[in-house]
């Protein structure tokens, strides 16, 4: 019998689509130092096998990124959508992790795949096609990467535990502490810092004792000239971060608001008690000792030993008796030399010495402004009027009357008629040993 072909017996040649690579390297953003040439050594070796093999490279792109988390990629979500626009169908890697080491990212290679949208993935040695057994190798090889990214984490989170046991909070020491340069890695103890820690303690006895505000304390870190590592000015909020920190008195919470709760194996720079009661003050409403805060010579003096400037704080006694009693210091700012050593000055020394320098002074080097002789005359006026004196009170102040009146408003003016009168003063005054003095010839600032 005749065989009769039917048009189920011709063989159909199968279409072969031609693959269109995309180059694709990254690099984690994580590990920008060991991975440095590694976004160009994945080019050159790719690049090199893929005209081995005769591949078409359509195009190269490359980004610096973590693979860790979906959709956060740009570079490789823009390739996403080209795939889809029909820009490329295959993709040369230099290994899976480098396309994916999420799920989220793997399923929609997957389904690209499943879609043959993707026909062709290469990476070095190994070739992934629409087959069952590829993209199921494929999966496992990016899904491995996965479970290393996920143990890296469990890694350095149990890293972090251990450290915190050991009392050491992981991450830059506060201000008030600096690390040991010297030691091994995952070995630097913390250790007190000689310059910013006495701050820090006066910070929290100063809200403590005081009632000092968080601006307050601004304030006087700006006079001292005290500022961060990078002698930068503290931020008030970083003020605040400072005195709710319990890291200064020895205990610290890692994570923040875990509840977990180390005690620390450096040294405290203030106690826990010290710490509550400043606390409790930053919380109360605002109370004020009497007095002002604004003193009376700052800005008027040099520091006689580095040149700096002169500025000043308060302190408070209480008495038995329940008065306070306000003192007030003046000393270098140590603006130009830290280290400098020139010690504290009472105001009430301060103005004897004042006044004694007005006994001594050549009354040339005073200025007597007409402020000085409208405010004599008004004294002898007075004297005239009230007590029955008769003085000639038209005439010009003699030196007599010029030294009496600097000493009288240095005694008992107020404080804008005490910086007038210093500042008549044609030399500059400086501190030096505890010990006002003229610096003559200088002019006045």
């Amino acid at each position: 019998m005749e065989h009769i072909q039917t048009k189920w017996d011709q063989s159909v040649a199968p279409v072969i689509q031609k693959v269109k690579y995309v180059l694709y390297a990254r690099k984690s953003t994580e590990q920008d130092e060991l991975q440095a040439l590694s976004i160009d050594s994945q080019i050159k070796e790719m690049a090199e096998a893929a005209s081995r093999e005769g591949l078409e490279v359509v195009e190269i792109r490359k980004e610096s990124h973590s693979a860790k988390e979906s959709g956060q990629r740009p570079v490789f979500q823009q390739i996403i959508i080209d795939i889809k626009k029909g820009m490329f169908n295959g993709i040369i890697a230099w290994d899976p992790s480098r396309i994916s080491r999420n799920a989220g990212d793997l399923g929609t290679i997957v389904d690209l795949m499943d879609q043959k949208l993707i026909i062709d993935i290469r990476t070095h040695g190994q070739r992934f096609t629409n087959s069952p057994n590829e993209k199921f190798l494929l999966m496992i090889l990016c899904s491995q990467a996965k479970l290393e990214n996920d143990h890296k984490g469990e890694n350095v989170k149990r890293g972090l535990r251990a450290k915190c046991e050991q009392g050491w909070r992981p991450g830059i020491a506060p201000l008030g502490y600096i690390h040991d340069k010297f030691a091994d890695k995952g070995k630097k103890k913390v250790n007190i810092d000689p310059v910013r820690a006495p701050i820090i303690k006066q910070m929290f006895e100063k809200v403590a004792y005081e009632d000092w505000s968080g601006r307050d304390i601004y304030n006087w870190l700006v006079e001292i000239g005290i500022g961060t590592r990078n002698d930068k000015r503290i931020p008030l909020s970083r003020i605040y971060l400072i005195l709710k920190d319990t890291y200064y008195y020895g205990e610290f919470e890692y994570p923040v608001r875990t509840g977990k709760w180390y005690k620390g194996s450096y040294d405290p720079i203030i106690n826990k008690d010290l710490y509550l009661k400043a606390k409790a003050n930053l919380l109360a409403p605002p109370r004020r000792h009497p007095g002002t805060k604004e003193f009376d010579f700052v800005r008027l003096f040099k520091c006689g030993a580095c040149g700096s400037g002169i500025c000043a704080e308060e302190k408070f006694k209480k008495l038995k008796t329940g008065k306070v009693l306000r003192y007030v210091y003046y000393h270098c700012t140590k603006g130009a030399d830290r280290n400098c050593k020139e010690k504290t000055i009472r105001e009430e020394e301060l103005i004897k010495q004042l006044i004694h320098i007005a006994d001594k002074v050549d009354i040339d080097e005073i200025g007597t402004r007409e402020k000085i002789q409208q405010d004599i005359n008004k004294y002898k006026k007075f004297s005239y009027a009230v007590l029955g004196q008769a003085t000639e009170f038209d005439k010009k102040p003699t030196e007599l009357d010029v030294r009496n009146y600097i000493k009288y408003i240095l005694s008992n003016g107020s404080k804008d008629e005490k910086r007038e009168v210093l500042e008549c003063l044609k030399s500059k005054l400086e501190i030096k040993n505890k010990m006002v003095c003229l610096k003559i010839g200088i002019g006045k600032d």
